[in-house]
């Protein structure tokens, strides 16, 4: 399905409780796998009240913590495939202070960092993983430096309730992602790296919140060029809060673990399951389809190029500059139609159009036909190619998805 990384959670009880540890534990070969420390005891999590929810709760003992974790970290100090180890999920509840969080997490990156000085050591933020914005004037200080990574959570419901059903999608996926940049994204720029290790939604389509969530959460992943761990590939479980067997709706396979439950969700994560910078990698510029997963490129079959959507891997570059507003298919450039419902074509030289870049989330794609009607970029879901129709949803109107429209330049 294109992954190669495991957040495999378990329970700190796991390393501390003699009774329920196992000898001859093996995680996956090729894979490589994060061991996410998840709670305290077996169980489901996550809310508010839960007595393991922050340090120095009932059941959240700072110093049996770190101790279970450097037995964890030693269990696996030579199993290469393991490359990290995120220290606690979702750091919660109404005493999730910062100044506590300074206090015991560096405590725990030491623990593991002697018990494996090759692992990486993964730091949550608080609020259920969304806010790390403490950082912005204090530094996390440790022994260590060249493997320290931040993680950060954002689901639908991480932020105003109801939000992507009562706002316009265009002002309230930009206005989120302003707040998950001031919350976590702003590390990036300071050259920490930063993973969103936890996010996703209902895969039978049937959460409108959750659809419109998705494609603003894949634009920004695109942008950031993130590493990430979806929730979740389980497609039940043992038991779940008392129930046997609980279909996990989030899950990537379905019930029987062997079918992928909605093959769409998953082509949508094919557009950020590869780099597209990095180490070792040239830059490679794209214009993303966030709704597909897929990218734009030409369509080389018929007598005149048009533009078409297609796996980014098999894509030709494209560039985009704002200022110039010229959109180039590899040396190609677009030409837009006079009339709504066209194929847009690609030319070279004096026919070039100009598109200019509007709504707050600035990906719709926009230019206005000699009869000064306002036109925008879109899919033809039948075949995939790309038409121009009239820009729709751009503001205010809470009823209207404008994902068929919205492209990312990256």
């Amino acid at each position: 399905m294109g992954f190669n990384c495991v957040r495999l959670t378990w329970p700190l009880d796991l390393m501390t409780n003699d009774t329920l540890a196992r000898s001859g534990i093996e995680p996956w070969t090729k894979l490589m796998v994060i061991l996410d420390n998840h709670l305290t005891y077996p169980g489901w999590c996550c809310s508010d009240n839960d007595l393991d929810a922050f340090f120095g709760y009932p059941n959240f003992d700072p110093v049996i913590w770190a101790k279970g974790l450097g037995k964890m970290a030693t269990l696996f100090r030579n199993v290469t495939n393991v490359i990290g180890m995120s220290l606690r999920n979702e750091p919660r509840g109404t005493r999730d202070y910062p100044d506590l969080w300074f206090r015991f997490m560096p405590k725990g990156a030491e623990a593991v960092h002697a018990a494996n000085p090759e692992v990486l050591v993964i730091l949550s933020g608080i609020d259920f993983d969304t806010n790390l914005s403490f950082l912005r004037d204090r530094f996390f200080n440790v022994s260590f430096t060249d493997k320290l990574v931040f993680e950060q959570h954002w689901y639908s419901f991480s932020h105003e309730g109801g939000a992507w059903v009562k706002h316009n999608s265009n002002d309230i996926c930009a206005k989120i992602i302003g707040e998950v940049n001031h919350n976590g994204g702003f590390l990036l720029d300071r050259g920490f790296p930063l993973i969103l290790s936890e996010f996703g939604t209902d895969e039978r389509g049937v959460d409108v919140s959750g659809n419109r969530y998705m494609n603003c959460l894949v634009a920004w992943a695109a942008e950031k060029d993130l590493d990430w761990a979806v929730w979740a590939l389980t497609g039940d479980y043992y038991l779940r809060t008392g129930t046997k067997h609980m279909v996990e709706t989030y899950g990537v396979l379905d019930a029987t673990w062997k079918n992928v439950r909605n093959s769409t969700y998953l082509q949508k994560l094919s557009g950020i399951q590869h780099p597209f910078r990095g180490p070792g990698l040239q830059e490679k510029k794209l214009l993303l389809h966030p709704h597909t997963g897929l990218c734009v490129t030409n369509n080389h079959s018929g007598n005149v190029p048009t533009l078409r959507l297609e796996l980014c891997t098999k894509s030709e570059p494209s560039t985009f500059n704002p200022k110039e507003g010229i959109l180039w298919i590899n040396k190609m450039c677009v030409e837009t139609p006079d009339v709504a419902g066209q194929k847009v074509k690609l030319g070279v030289g004096t026919r070039c159009s100009k598109l200019g870049q509007i709504s707050a989330t600035k990906m719709h794609l926009s230019f206005k036909t000699s009869n000064g009607l306002l036109l925008c970029l879109d899919v033809d879901e039948r075949d995939n190619s790309i038409v121009a129709n009239p820009c729709e949803c751009l503001t205010k109107d809470a009823s209207c998805d404008p994902a068929s429209q919205w492209f990312k330049v990256l």
